[in-house]
């Protein structure tokens, strides 16, 4: 079993592997609902504001309403991310960072499996509620702050970091330029694939993402199996 378990590479909450497979999904999922669902973000909150100003500055109240809901499903989701780090929750749900892992993972096939007669509203909301969650459980990378949902913060870090490291010769410099680069341009894969699995193969698209979620599980922390294990396998597996 242990030597099973070596053979699966184990990622931390804040390793450039993992941070690539989220933004992905973080691109693959605003391209999805901005194709398919009305033209509205679930990640990008910036745009869905801007939106929202703009419609309300041309007196489209009926078109203003349907950018709320995403932007207080965000806030929602920022809150019970939160809630679960609190001890005595994370005592219940094992690893809470895998947990939310799960939930948008079981979120996003749910979502798949909805019929067309569904108001892109629910699902636009339910995608924004469990992306919200994985921008604030997953915001490490490396030893830096990033977001796997929105580039524009990672743009910034990534232009700053390749300044330094060609005028100032930083070596991490160089390192963060490699490794925030590769986030943005995963961001873009995952936007462009998700634009086109939407118009080709329709909603369950969006079951790609999930999949993606599956690995991530599969390989968080994977040396640390998936199960609470009692004190005295823990104890056993010391010796």
């Amino acid at each position: 079993m242990k030597n099973k378990r070596r053979m699966i590479p184990s990622l931390s909450s804040n390793s450039v592997f993992l941070g690539v497979l989220l933004a992905i999904v973080g691109g693959f999922l605003d391209a999805y609902t901005f194709v398919s669902r009305d033209g509205v973000f679930a990640n990008a909150q910036t745009g869905n504001m801007v939106l929202l100003g703009i419609r309300a500055a041309q007196g489209e109240w009926k078109e203003t309403v349907r950018f709320i809901p995403p932007i207080l499903a965000f806030i929602l989701g920022v809150l019970v991310a939160e809630t679960v780090k609190i001890p005595r929750v994370r005592a219940i749900v094992y690893s809470y960072r895998r947990f939310v892992l799960i939930m948008e993972c079981i979120v996003l096939f749910i979502v798949g499996l909805l019929p067309e007669s569904v108001p892109n509203m629910v699902v636009t909301v339910c995608i924004a509620f469990v992306s919200s969650m994985q921008i604030s459980t997953f915001n490490k990378l490396d030893k830096w702050n990033y977001n796997s949902t929105v580039t524009t913060g990672n743009l910034r870090t990534a232009t700053q970091a390749a300044y330094s490291a060609i005028v100032e010769r930083d070596q991490e410099a160089k390192n963060q330029f490699k490794e925030f680069i590769s986030i943005i341009l995963c961001f873009l894969l995952g936007a462009l694939t998700g634009t086109y699995l939407t118009m080709h193969i329709g909603d369950r698209a969006i079951w790609i993402a999930s999949a993606l979620l599956i690995i991530s599980i599969l390989l968080y922390h994977s040396h640390k199996g998936y199960f609470r294990r009692s004190k005295k396998a823990m104890k056993l597996d010391e010796r």
